[in-house]
């Protein structure tokens, strides 16, 4: 299993320092923004826009992810290890076991 990765992406760095405004402008005016692997424990994500963002390998311990919906979004091989998520919605490919082992054990989530 990979590590999770500091990322070198201005994307990246807005998420990190809680900048989830000038995140979305960017993202809207077509930015680029690599998240896959990326590190974003408790990283507050409650305000980002994640519809069609790749998560993908991501670590999400204790994030923030209250209300959030998801649905639109890659979550292949994320952890989401002691995260809120009250109120989230997931992708319909990921089964609830996967999301439960996640979240209680930091497994990777397998699309099925």
């Amino acid at each position: 299993m990979s590590r999770p990765e500091i990322k070198d992406d201005n994307l990246y760095d807005l998420l990190r320092r809680g900048e989830i405004a000038q995140f979305n402008r960017a993202r809207r005016d077509g930015a680029a923004c690599d998240l896959c692997g990326a590190d974003l424990r408790g990283a507050d994500l409650r305000e980002i826009e994640p519809r069609g963002l790749d998560l993908s390998n991501t670590y999400l311990r204790q994030a923030d992810l209250r209300g959030m919906d998801l649905r639109e979004t890659r979550l292949e091989g994320a952890s989401i290890y002691g995260a809120k998520i009250s109120g989230a919605y997931f992708p319909a490919e990921l089964r609830a076991e996967e999301i439960t082992l996640s979240l209680l054990h930091g497994t990777r989530m397998r699309y099925g």
